[in-house]
């Protein structure tokens, strides 16, 4: 290309409007939110009781733990998305699910029998838990991917990590609607493993699609 040429092509870049970064993670995060609704709404139902279940405690608890997590993450994207590598302080935010979900456990284990415990460890839907969170979770992993390709991660594997992380909460707090096992104890074993799967799949996918 000739000066003349090269010096056009900037002169016309500079003259598009600039959409920030934060604007597209907001629209990848809501598309990615309303896709996983319709998916959930299309192939799942929530469950029968779901009325009577807001008056247990146990079943808000671990919705609130689902969404802790969904939010948290979220709110880190759009530090990852960036090419400088930050301070890492507001990472800290993502031990608000763990710490609440460990003081769950806690509680349950000084209330339920220890005779219990197991049972509501194993609970019964253990199976669909694995495999319909990441189900759930798909869809916002792929928007919140298409999302992050404007930005330009300083770490591409954590910046997908993230993305697991939010894309996971969303993926728990949809199925919870229709799980019956409420224990924090199988939240804590099926969930977390589900949820690890779905951040592991993406932080490896993102070394390959965010790379820069």
């Amino acid at each position: 290309m000739k000066t003349e040429g090269l010096i056009r092509a900037l002169a016309v870049d500079s003259m598009r409007p600039i959409t920030p970064l934060n604007r597209y993670l907001f629209r990848g995060g809501l598309g990615g939110a309303v896709a996983a609704v319709l998916l959930f709404a299309v192939t799942l139902h929530a469950r029968a009781d779901l009325s009577n279940a807001f008056r247990s405690p146990a079943f808000v608890y671990k919705l609130i733990v689902a969404a802790s997590l969904a939010v948290t993450a979220a709110s880190l994207l759009s530090e990852v998305a960036r090419p400088l590598p930050t301070s890492g302080r507001r990472r800290g935010w993502l031990l608000v699910a763990p710490t609440l979900l460990a003081v769950g456990v806690a509680v349950e284990l000084c209330v339920q029998p220890a005779a219990l415990w197991p049972s509501r460890l194993v609970g019964h839907n253990a199976g669909h838990c694995l495999s319909l969170i990441p189900f759930l979770a798909a869809g916002p992993a792929v928007c919140l991917f298409i999302a992050l390709r404007r930005g330009a991660p300083a770490r591409p594997a954590s910046a997908g990590a993230v993305v697991g992380l939010a894309s996971g909460g969303v993926g728990a707090l949809l199925y919870a609607l229709t799980c019956p096992d409420d224990s924090p104890l199988f939240v804590a074993t099926w969930y977390t493993i589900a949820i690890a799967v779905v951040t592991c799949v993406t932080g490896y996918a993102a070394r390959r699609l965010l790379r820069w």
